[in-house]
């Protein structure tokens, strides 16, 4: 169900790292939990944040929800499809990225949990 080649937190996001940069969304779980998104609230291009910082908001139906940042960097890149079309985050929670970051410390991954022991987590 999650896939093998990201990372995930136990803030319910997810990170799929390539080269130096990691794609974020939140996991199939979290959008279960939230229901029908209706609204995301994204940084702009160029932000700083730091691990565990807070990267955005997602609306749903029942509540709002904050979108953790797993890795420190900078925000290169945002997903302008998901603002005219926010559901789709519930229909493919693990093809639809929010945010891009050039990671800042790579190093920060290996705190991160594997597809199995975030399934057991998500329990």
């Amino acid at each position: 169900m999650y896939p093998d080649n990201y990372k995930y937190t136990d803030d319910h996001e997810w990170i799929l790292v390539q080269g130096d940069t990691g794609r974020i969304g939140i996991t199939d779980y979290a959008q279960k939990q939230l229901g029908d998104i209706v609204f995301l609230d994204l940084p702009e291009v160029g932000k700083k944040v730091a691990k565990g910082e807070v990267l955005g908001s997602i609306e749903s139906v029942k509540a709002v929800s904050e979108v953790f940042s797993p890795v420190s960097g900078e925000v290169t890149e945002i997903n302008q499809d998901l603002a005219g079309h926010p559901e789709s985050v519930n229909k493919d929670p693990h093809g639809s990225w929010m945010v891009v970051v050039r990671l800042s410390n790579p190093a920060e991954l290996s705190s991160l949990l594997d597809a199995a022991k975030y399934s057991e987590l998500a329990k």
